[in-house]
């Protein structure tokens, strides 16, 4: 082996060994420094932690949106959503029309087809109770809504203008009778229910009429569907309500003991408002608070984004918790009517928040501080 190759080899073999060192300094100095990590890492899980906080607490313009918040929050609840003053039968039947009575009749046709006339000017033949103990009904005055499914808020769309249609009635059972005037003792005309009808023909003259007889026929079923919403609407937030959907088709005794729990339609559909403009709100706050976003104060979308919860949660607690008191005090007090203002669907928003809200930002925290302490162990600068 000549000199000039021993001399590439000791090069070689020197140049081999100060890597090696080199890189047992690195692994040394990455050793040293991840133990000091480790070392300190509870003051750094806390530094995080308060960094975490530093970056996601409500600062004044976030304390405008709080106050803002709630300031709508109260007003929707005690000017948009609260639960309808419910009036008797005959009081809500005379609001509907204007003040004018409905308790009449002067029904003159012959089986399944009153005149358009007759259509417009009698009450809903489903509303008619006289006659019922000859057929062993039992339709009253705190029954018969539950018992015809021309009042359910969903099948009476078909059965309840069907029966307009022809002037019968349909018991949840799909018996149908046919109502025509009658005359009480004192005197007065009144619908009266007076013979059994066919259901399968009630449809087949709904349907000949709408399908069949020209524009008079669509004028009749047109006129139908207008009554029977204007019915609806009336008996929606009197004192007996009217039945959830479809639960009097399969049981009339359950329907009318849920609605003297509350459990009708009108306070459902209440409830159902309150939470859904309490939702719109808080999107409405989401939306505008979003939009003051910095990329370059926040360490991301997320961090900003428990603000924004922070801010509805808080709103929504802080709405809930004075209607609480408010409607509390007020009753105590003997103001029973004060119940009305109860913020039912509100408080569910508010519960649901409360659930989601608060398991976001504690996700976001965790990865908030655990993710920039991994990143500290890989010796990446995570900058805050």
């Amino acid at each position: 082996m000549s000199l000039e190759e021993l001399r590439r080899r000791r090069a070689g073999l020197e140049n081999s060994s100060r890597i090696t060192l080199e890189n047992m300094d690195k692994i040394a100095a990455e050793s040293i420094r991840v133990a000091d990590v480790a070392h300190n890492a509870s003051s750094i899980l806390n530094n995080l932690e308060n960094e975490f906080e530093s970056q996601t607490g409500l600062n004044k313009v976030d304390i405008g949106f709080l106050f803002f918040a709630v300031a709508l929050q109260c007003v929707r609840q005690y000017m948009l959503t609260d639960f309808k003053e419910r009036l008797t039968d005959s009081e809500a039947a005379a609001k509907a029309k204007g003040g004018k009575g409905t308790d009449k009749s002067d029904r003159m046709h012959g089986w399944y087809k009153p005149s358009l006339s007759e259509i417009s000017t009698n009450p809903v033949p489903y509303d008619a109770m006289y006659g019922s103990p000859d057929f062993d009904l039992g339709l009253g005055g705190t029954t018969h809504r539950f018992k015809t499914l021309g009042h359910d808020p969903l099948l009476g769309w078909v059965f309840g203008t069907s029966n307009v249609v022809t002037s019968t009635l349909t018991m949840w059972n799909l018996e149908s009778y046919h109502v025509k005037t009658g005359v009480t003792a004192a005197g007065h005309k009144r619908d009266k229910i007076t013979n059994r009808a066919d259901i399968s023909k009630v449809f087949a003259y709904s349907k000949g009429r709408l399908f069949d007889e020209g524009i008079e026929g669509k004028q009749a079923v047109g006129i139908a569907m207008l009554k029977h919403w204007e019915h609806i609407r009336s008996d929606k937030y009197s004192t007996a309500g009217l039945p959830i959907p479809i639960i009097s088709a399969i049981s009339p005794d359950i329907a009318r003991n849920l609605a003297e729990y509350g459990i009708d339609v009108g306070n459902i559909e209440t409830i159902g408002n309150q939470a859904s403009y309490a939702m719109l709100i808080n999107t409405f706050i989401a939306m505008i608070h979003g939009m003051l976003y910095d990329k370059t104060k926040y360490s991301s979308w997320s961090v900003y984004e428990v603000k924004t919860r922070k801010i509805i949660l808080y709103s929504n607690l802080i709405a809930s918790a004075s209607n609480i008191i408010y409607v509390a005090l007020n009753v105590y007090g003997g103001n029973a009517t004060a119940a009305r203002k109860l913020d039912i669907g509100g408080i569910i928003v508010t519960i649901y928040r409360l659930i989601t809200d608060t398991e976001f930002i504690r996700n976001v925290k965790e990865e908030f501080v655990f993710g920039g302490f991994d990143k500290m162990i890989q010796g990446e600068a995570y900058n805050f």
